[in-house]
């Protein structure tokens, strides 16, 4: 079979390491049954070992040569293929328990994760492969550095855990950056959540706006609504500080006040 040649546009980078795959498998440890969907599957590198476990897999593949690949690889009773940009499929219409894994495209990682949010009630856990930066900042907590918008949104939603580390050499072409494997678990119906989930993206997407100033002036136009004694935020903190409680107390507030809507 003629050797793919992976598309920039598409941020392809074909993982090719066996223990990398291994250890993601292990990571995963799909029982026979389980609802499996894989993004971004490409040479199959992990969708070959994943079928040997899995009486069925789902794989989203953008790129048409790929697809038809994999159709030509694999029984379509075993393996369903979905010709499609995972930034366009409704995951919630795959069924209750789904477990998501793949190595995802480093071009389109941060908006692929915001749009598995929307179906987070139908996941059982999301295993990823991404930039470890990305992933760092995913499971950042208050204070540091990497602490921003995506560690907020993420974890208001998700428990994450970053699970190991993977070498550029890893993979061919090789990427410029290290990699990592992030475990997510979505939080249960009882957690904390926002009256508003548009009030929340709303209030966390301004804080960072300029996560140099403090708080208080970054929400000047908010900032008289707000009980800030009350919601435990100091009057000199920066976003970086605020934990993901706070910022849901925030947007509380501010829809109770009718600042913003709910």
């Amino acid at each position: 079979m003629s050797q793919h040649q992976a598309r920039k546009r598409f941020g392809q980078h074909f993982l090719t390491d066996e223990s990398v795959v291994e250890a993601i498998v292990r990571a995963v440890g799909p029982a026979r049954d389980d609802r499996v969907i894989e993004i971004g599957p490409g040479l199959s590198a992990l969708t070959r070992p994943l079928l040997e476990r899995l009486d069925r897999l789902v794989a989203v593949e953008i790129d048409r040569d790929l697809a038809a690949r994999l159709r030509r690889q694999y029984p379509a009773e075993r393996l369903e293929v979905v010709e499609a940009d995972a930034l366009t499929v409704d995951f919630g219409a795959f069924g209750e328990g789904l477990r998501v894994v793949g190595n995802l495209p480093y071009n389109i990682s941060s908006p692929l994760l915001f749009h598995l949010m929307a179906a987070a009630e139908h996941v059982r856990d999301q295993h990823f492969m991404l930039q470890r930066e990305v992933i760092d900042r995913m499971v950042a907590e208050p204070g540091g550095a990497d602490y921003g918008r995506l560690s907020v949104m993420l974890q208001s939603r998700y428990r994450m855990e970053k699970l190991f580390d993977v070498p550029p050499e890893a993979f061919d072409p090789p990427p410029r950056v290290v990699s990592a494997v992030v475990r997510m678990v979505p939080l249960p119906a009882e957690r904390r959540r926002p009256r508003s989930d548009a009030a929340f993206e709303r209030v966390v997407a301004q804080a960072f706006s300029q996560r140099r100033k403090m708080l208080r002036r970054v929400l000047a136009d908010w900032a008289a609504h707000v009980p800030w004694e009350a919601l435990g935020i100091a009057p000199t903190a920066r976003a970086e500080e605020v934990p993901v409680a706070g910022f849901i107390g925030l947007a509380d507030a501010l829809v109770e006040a009718g600042v913003l809507q709910g």
